[in-house]
């Protein structure tokens, strides 16, 4: 059997890789997500305006830096998307942050009362050690001033990017820590360095800079509406069954 053009791709061959790099039941929770806002759209009676559209449109070029037609018509050329599509992906992403605005959007503020702790946030460096005692002798060392945190990191720290900066981790959120490192992290007097602690991962040397207690701002109001509609939507998901044919 002979093939024509052996590097021509058609719709089953970008079927079959898909299927074969595990990627099927990813596509198939975007699929039904798609399909579940689409239908409470449709209930709730969510119609975006021209202006809204345009408005979106204009926001998604500038975060991607389309700054021409030019740019955003090559955009789409690597993705292999036509116009229609994008305007389909705008209008989606739209009607996505509208429902959630519809169904959440008044519960925002009574979410971040009720988990304030949870939106906390703190200012750290850390080096990660080996041996406890080793971490141990350091720990004393750095209180008595005999080595500065930086020190630490330039000898401890092998990731480049991180020894330079002398082990700045940034803002975290206790979420984002382990349990027995958050419970100290957000108990600490800034600034403070915090006894070693052993985890499955080595022993943490944390220097706690600063405890940013949370504001609802628009950034976090946006942030815990997200969670909300994220949530909301696999569990109603998970109550519609579905069938795949391929």
């Amino acid at each position: 059997m002979s093939i024509n053009n052996p590097t021509e791709i058609r719709d089953r061959d970008l079927i079959y890789e898909t299927k074969i790099a595990g990627k099927i039941p990813e596509l198939i929770q975007r699929i039904l997500r798609r399909k579940v806002i689409s239908r409470q759209v449709q209930e709730a009676g969510i119609n975006p305006t021209i202006a809204e559209l345009q408005a979106a449109a204009d926001k998604f070029r500038i975060v991607n830096q389309l700054e021409s037609a030019e740019a955003t018509q090559k955009w789409l050329q690597d993705r292999f998307l036509s116009i229609d599509d994008f305007e389909d992906m705008i209008t989606q992403d739209l009607i996505s942050n509208k429902l959630a605005q519809h169904l959440f959007g008044d519960r925002v503020e009574q979410m971040f009362a009720q988990n304030l702790l949870d939106y906390s946030g703190a200012i750290i460096y850390e080096v990660i050690l080996e041996d406890r005692n080793l971490a141990m002798e350091i720990f004393y060392s750095l209180q008595e001033g005999d080595l500065s945190f930086a020190d630490v990191a330039h000898q401890y720290i092998s990731v480049p990017e991180l020894r330079r900066r002398g082990g700045y981790i940034g803002r975290v959120s206790r979420k984002q820590l382990r349990a027995e490192i958050s419970a100290a992290v957000f108990a600490a007097k800034p600034p403070q360095l915090i006894e070693p602690i052993v985890t499955a991962v080595g022993v943490h040397l944390i220097q706690v800079e600063e405890i940013i207690e949370p504001q609802l701002d628009e950034r976090l109001h946006q942030q815990i509406l997200t969670e909300m509609f994220d949530r909301w939507l696999v569990e109603t998901i998970a109550e519609y069954p579905h069938q795949v044919n391929l």
